[in-house]
């Protein structure tokens, strides 16, 4: 798998559009993920997309826990060089990872299911229109319940899992939904070097 996912220091404005810093440069991802061995108890998807932030120049993450995304902030706690700052909303968070962006590249946010994901949408939103690459991740349920019309807390009382990732695709260059892990760590690796290579959430 390519890992290589670029650098932002190319990142030219056009006219007047919000862009990179002339003086910031995000890290490439190499292709190994880290020079240390990692055993296979440590080696989690959540372990994963926190390194991948770490490689691409991120150091702090604006979150508000919730009980769909609880287990990845773990991970992220866990990650060395990674801060996890709890913000008291959710547009709180994504606007403080859209000030980040403005700052350092990229920046990233974290929330919980639809209740999170609605409320960080209009920081999102704003980030798409200034060319922020803003990397916005959504806890979500549990791959069992997909397909199962069980209606679930932090949803609009619908058994349709996919109202807010609809939501999103109008204000972001890139979504992936995790469902399984044979295909996860690719989708997070493009997942970010979309939003890197467009400059777009």
């Amino acid at each position: 798998m390519d890992t290589n996912i670029g650098s932002l220091d190319s990142c030219k404005p056009t006219s007047n559009d919000v862009c990179c810093p002339a003086n910031v440069t995000v890290s490439t991802i190499q292709g190994s993920v880290s020079p240390t061995i990692i055993n296979s108890s440590e080696a989690t998807l959540g372990r994963h997309l926190a390194r991948r932030l770490v490689q691409i120049g991120i150091s702090d993450v604006f979150s508000v826990p919730g009980d769909f995304n609880l287990t990845l902030l773990d991970h992220l706690i866990a990650e060395p060089g990674l801060n996890l700052i709890g913000c008291c909303n959710e547009l709180n968070a994504g606007y403080a990872a859209d000030g980040y962006a403005r700052s350092r590249g990229v920046g990233a946010c974290v929330v919980t299911f639809t209740v999170g994901g609605l409320s960080v949408l209009n920081a999102i939103a704003g980030a798409y229109s200034e060319n922020l690459p803003l990397i916005c991740i959504v806890g979500g349920p549990n791959s069992n319940d997909y397909g199962t019309n069980r209606i679930l807390h932090h949803t609009i009382g619908l058994p349709d899992f996919s109202q807010e990732l609809r939501c999103f695709q109008t204000v972001t260059c890139y979504q992936a939904v995790v469902n399984n892990l044979e295909d996860a760590h690719e989708m997070i690796d493009t997942a970010i070097s979309t939003a890197l290579k467009e400059s777009k959430p």
